[in-house]
């Protein structure tokens, strides 16, 4: 063990021979070891070296006596209490070194920046063609990279069972054909709901990626995003997502059917709109403009605005906010 401050296990095992002795000469030492002469000698002079023997007159035959071995290597092991302190402060430096630079490994592939409409529309479509459980949209006014008619993509993820949650800004559905478009996407499984604003744009896959552009959409140019894997900030987007998802009207785009209904209220009281009505209160609730909402249902608008007052008069409200509360508490849609 006394290796570690110099001292070789031959060293040590002849200086313990010398303390059993007292006193010896390097013709006894030979022969209680059972080493060449030429080994002790150099062992002894090793040990002289270090202080462990006492100076001798130069007889090479004169008696070898031991010093205490506290006094001799006493310094040595403070020398080397010292060392392995400064070694221990260096290690400690080269770890901080060492996790900093994996952080930073860490962070450039959990966040990719990537950049141009091409690339982002190509990314968003390999992402869903990926996606195996679900995915999540923020979708506002005026796409970036890739408007809804142009995503088949989803079509073809929601046909192989991936569950499609899609929350819209509501200027988005006064866009030309979006309410029509959206009534696809809904009618193939997508479960769509709207909000006055968004804070961001954002698509998440399977809870383990996600796009978010980077700039905002005022600052023209070609758009950037950052392509996010698990992380912290990954959690921190679905968290996001799910307040939002909480507060958001439903829109209510399919057909339908007396069996899907579920038994709320509206039952009790004897009323019970019928799919065209539950499609008319899902866009009203949602703030649709009645002329936006009679193109979607191909009527005209004096016609959506007189199935809403028969619809005030079946809730025993004479307002359009007392409606949206009675729609919300009756659960008529």
């Amino acid at each position: 063990m006394l290796d570690v401050i110099g001292l070789t296990p031959a060293e040590e095992e002849l200086y313990r021979c010398l303390l059993q002795l007292t006193t010896a000469r390097i013709d006894e030492l030979v022969r209680r070891l059972r080493r060449p002469r030429e080994q002790v000698v150099a062992e002894v002079e090793a040990l002289r070296a270090k202080g462990l023997v006492q100076p001798t007159d130069a007889d090479p035959d004169a008696p070898l006596r031991p010093n205490a071995p506290d006094v001799a290597l006493g310094a040595t092991l403070l020398r080397r209490q010292e060392d392995l302190e400064a070694a221990r402060r260096r290690v400690t430096q080269l770890a901080e070194e060492y996790r900093s630079g994996l952080r930073r490994h860490h962070v450039d592939h959990l966040v990719e920046v990537i950049t141009g409409t091409r690339v982002l529309r190509e990314r968003l479509r390999d992402l869903q063609n990926s996606a195996r459980t679900e995915v999540l949209w923020f979708c506002r006014a005026n796409p970036l990279a890739m408007a809804g008619p142009e995503n088949l993509e989803e079509f073809d993820a929601l046909a192989r069972g991936v569950s499609y949650r899609a929350i819209y800004e509501r200027e988005l559905l006064l866009e030309p054909g979006a309410l029509a478009d959206l009534a696809k996407g809904v009618g193939a499984g997508e479960q769509a709901r709207v909000l006055d604003r968004l804070p961001v744009r954002l698509a998440i896959v399977d809870a383990r990626t996600a796009i978010c552009p980077l700039v905002p959409d005022r600052d023209g140019g070609e758009p950037s995003a950052a392509v996010i894997g698990r992380s912290q900030l990954l959690d921190a987007l679905l968290a996001l997502f799910e307040s939002h998802w909480r507060v958001a009207t439903r829109l209510r785009l399919e057909a339908l059917t007396t069996d899907d209904r579920p038994h709320t209220e509206r039952q009790v009281d004897g009323y019970r709109p019928d799919a065209d009505e539950a499609r008319l209160l899902s866009l009203f609730v949602a703030g649709v403009p009645d002329k936006s909402i009679a193109s979607q249902l191909g009527v005209s608008r004096r016609t959506v605005q007189r199935r809403l007052a028969d619809l005030m008069d079946a809730a025993g409200v004479d307002t359009r906010p007392g409606l949206a509360f009675q729609v919300a508490r009756r659960g008529w849609i």
